[in-house]
């Protein structure tokens, strides 16, 4: 008898040893969150920020994926196979109204943590083309971003700021690249893009042929921000691009956490406390994420925000 309660006793203490009570009883919760392409911002900030989580706090396993960025990722989380995400505020905002790029067809079903960081929607002019102001764009040679991109609507919502449409302009539809080669080939004016500062190719534009940078501001830039709310004003700091000394105002979409409206109030409050707790870790990652704050994270937001995000908000006085 006294060897069987031994037994037991034994049977019990290793049953309930904090290794195994952990593999058998608290398994991690998977989620997986959308990112972006490799080589882009989204993909090496999404995974610090999954870093954080693993982390801080003990119970999930979050994979990151890379993927096409806003677009997909908003169709991915409609369709379940991903649990949180990074998207633009503004093709955040077509997809809750089912306007524009999601036209017809609303995806109600993802909630906010908060925006991240700015992502500036620069107008770049070549130095020969005589541009400084964005009437200046009428009649010239512009390139808009890729067909049917955010960028490309970007644009045309900035120039009806200014009374202008894409029939003013001699558009063109390039990428980053291609539009930067193409002002330095003499083949294009301006153009636009919308990106975290500084960006690549207009880097390598202003230090090769030099660039002009086109402010969006005044009455123009308040109309544009009353029309499209997702928009927020900001300033690209002078020398951020060779030769562009001076301080110029322009207009932002906000890179956008967000997260799935089926993950518990529980769940997402404690991701949403984890990563504002651990924003010196995250900035030590990503440059990006000194961009982060609890009250800058609530601005340029259009849909709801979850409610596990909202208790820690008000928790700690930001909202």
């Amino acid at each position: 008898m006294k060897k069987t309660k031994a037994l037991v006793a034994s049977l019990l203490a290793f049953l309930l040893t904090p290794a195994l009570l952990s593999s058998c009883f608290l398994a991690k919760k998977e989620l997986v969150m959308a990112t972006g392409g490799a080589s882009g911002t989204y993909y090496p900030l999404g995974t610090a920020i999954a870093g954080i989580w693993n982390e801080g706090m003990g119970d999930v396993d979050v994979k990151v994926l890379t993927t096409g960025a806003s677009v997909e990722n908003i169709r991915l989380l409609d369709k379940g196979e991903v649990q949180a995400a990074i998207v633009q505020n503004d093709v955040l905002d077509y997809a809750w109204n089912g306007t524009d790029l999601f036209e017809g067809g609303k995806i109600e079903g993802i909630q906010a943590i908060g925006t991240l960081y700015p992502e500036v929607v620069q107008v770049a002019a070549s130095t020969e083309s005589g541009i400084t102001d964005v009437r200046g764009l009428r009649g010239k040679r512009v390139s808009v971003g890729d067909s049917g991109s955010g960028v490309e609507l970007n644009a045309k919502q900035i120039l009806e700021g200014y009374g202008l449409s894409f029939g003013d302009i001699e558009m063109r539809n390039l990428s980053f690249k291609e539009s930067a080669d193409a002002i330095r080939g003499g083949m294009l004016d301006a153009c636009f893009v919308t990106a975290g500062v500084p960006n690549a190719a207009l880097q390598e534009l202003a230090s090769s042929s030099g660039i002009v940078l086109v402010p969006v501001s005044g009455a123009e830039a308040k109309a544009v921000c009353t029309g499209y709310p997702f928009y927020t004003k900001t300033v690209i700091p002078g020398g951020t691009y060779r030769g562009t000394d001076a301080d110029v105002q322009a207009l932002s979409v906000k890179a956008t956490l967000v997260v799935s409206g089926s993950l518990s109030e529980d769940t997402v409050y404690r991701m949403t406390k984890a990563l504002f707790e651990h924003l010196g870790e995250l900035g030590e990652a990503h440059p990006k994420g000194r961009d982060l704050s609890a009250p800058s994270a609530i601005s340029g937001v259009t849909i709801y925000f979850h409610p596990g995000a909202i208790k820690y908000y008000r928790e700690c006085g930001a909202m």
